[in-house]
């Protein structure tokens, strides 16, 4: 069994708090193991009755009645009627269908249209079971009904949300073992999704791919009525080659522009990419003026929530390295917990002729976490001096107390250079540093 302890303490901590436990995150990262599995079994561990532990499955047909919000409501409450404590488990929540109130239809369950407004939604079973004092509520979804960021906001103050990611690259090693240097160039190439990571390579190219075309794109296309997903397609892979590069949508367009030849409208790439963000598949890092410290400017840069993911997008043919160890920084420290930017600089230089310059710097990651502040480059590696000499110039220009920190894709071990800077190699920054 590969162990996500990280979620199994989040969920323990939130047992019986009061409110529904609302996990969530792109598909097929494990939520519904997490659940059915793992935390089913620390609840039989810790001397919890098996018959006190309900399931409901909602994607199986047996159980299709309870897709009307009304009847799940009435069912589960029924099943925990003596008063007991009982924890329930429901899955795939998104199947819940939201219907009219019945107070307004003479009592009949009437399909809810989406622009009606006096509905009842799994929101409000979610919500009115959570309220049961004997009941302590789970739910998971996958699709991206269920994993869109706004209905997340719908829950608000009223749920906790246990946000799962793909497998993080300790989790991977722990689970596979043996060199940390293989374990990350495997990892690199074929990420962290769990049901991938089970198979071989060749397995886990197809696999990955098929993800996107019958999981990922199915679910956008449905829940935002698109008409087509060419320009969708598209997109994805624009931004899969473009992993790390700051971007905007007026770029994007242009991108797009000179590789279709069709024209796309800078909002409809906004649009897009808001489906992708919603699905949980890219996140997007600000830029951060680290001098004015302040986040500025529309340009963005985009990460997949898993290097796999992004590969299978490019058919897994000539990856960067750099690009795919930037992307692998990033997931990692919003795994543990980091607020993340890119940073960005301005100084006033000479040029050859003696005339003053404004130059733009860049540091690939500014990242937080309660009081501890880190510069972050990352690079395949520093061998050479040239490229070692571009990679620090922002750290000597920057003259504040924030540890400044190079990632190498080299089995080094950490060490400070003369200058006070913190050179690592990338599996002790992702397994020991950054935690």
């Amino acid at each position: 069994m590969i162990k996500r302890d990280k979620y199994l303490t989040q969920l323990i901590s939130a047992k019986n708090n009061g409110f529904p436990k609302v996990i969530t995150g792109v598909r097929r990262c494990g939520k519904s193991f997490l659940l059915k599995e793992i935390y089913r079994e620390y609840l039989l561990s810790d001397n919890v009755p098996e018959n006190r532990i309900i399931i409901l499955e909602l994607d199986d047909d047996k159980n299709s009645n309870y897709r009307d919000p009304l009847e799940l409501g009435v069912y589960i409450r029924e099943k925990c009627k003596d008063k007991e404590n009982y924890y329930v488990f429901i899955d795939e929540i998104q199947k819940v269908y939201s219907i009219i109130n019945p107070n307004l239809t003479d009592g009949k369950h009437v399909l809810a249209n989406s622009d009606d407004t006096e509905v009842i939604s799994f929101v409000d079973v979610v919500l009115g079971l959570s309220r049961e004092k004997n009941i302590d509520l789970y739910v998971t979804g996958s699709n991206s009904k269920m994993l869109s960021s706004d209905i997340v906001t719908e829950f608000r103050d009223k749920a906790t949300n246990i946000k799962l990611s793909p497998l993080s690259f300790e989790e991977y090693y722990g689970y596979v073992g043996g060199s940390a240097t293989e374990a990350i160039y495997s990892y690199m190439q074929y990420g962290g999704m769990p049901l991938a990571v089970l198979k071989s390579d060749e397995e886990r190219k197809e696999y990955l791919k098929n993800l996107f075309t019958t999981t990922y794109f199915a679910d956008i296309v449905e829940r935002n009525q698109l008409k087509k997903g060419e320009a969708l397609d598209e997109l994805c892979n624009i931004i899969s080659s473009s992993t790390g590069t700051l971007l905007n949508s007026e770029k994007i367009a242009n991108t797009f522009e000179s590789v279709r030849h069709e024209n796309i409208d800078k909002q409809t790439v906004e649009n897009y990419i808001g489906y992708f963000k919603d699905a949980f598949l890219l996140r997007e890092a600000k830029r951060y003026d680290l001098k004015g410290r302040k986040e500025i400017g529309a340009l963005r840069k985009y990460y997949f929530i898993d290097t796999g993911l992004r590969n299978a997008r490019l058919n897994f043919a000539f990856p960067d390295e750099g690009q795919m160890l930037e992307n692998i920084v990033y997931n990692e420290l919003c795994y543990n917990g980091y607020s993340v930017n890119v940073g960005v600089f301005d100084t006033v230089e000479k040029d050859k002729n003696g005339k003053s310059i404004r130059k733009n710097n860049e540091v690939d990651f500014y990242a937080t976490k309660g009081l501890r502040s880190l510069y972050i480059q990352v690079t395949a590696d520093i061998s050479n001096a040239e490229t070692r000499e571009r990679e620090m110039r922002p750290y000597f220009k920057l003259n504040d107390q924030v540890q400044k920190v190079l990632v190498v894709n080299r089995p080094i071990k950490e060490s400070m250079d003369e200058n006070g800077f913190t050179i690592i190699g990338i599996t002790d920054f992702l397994i020991r540093y950054i935690k």
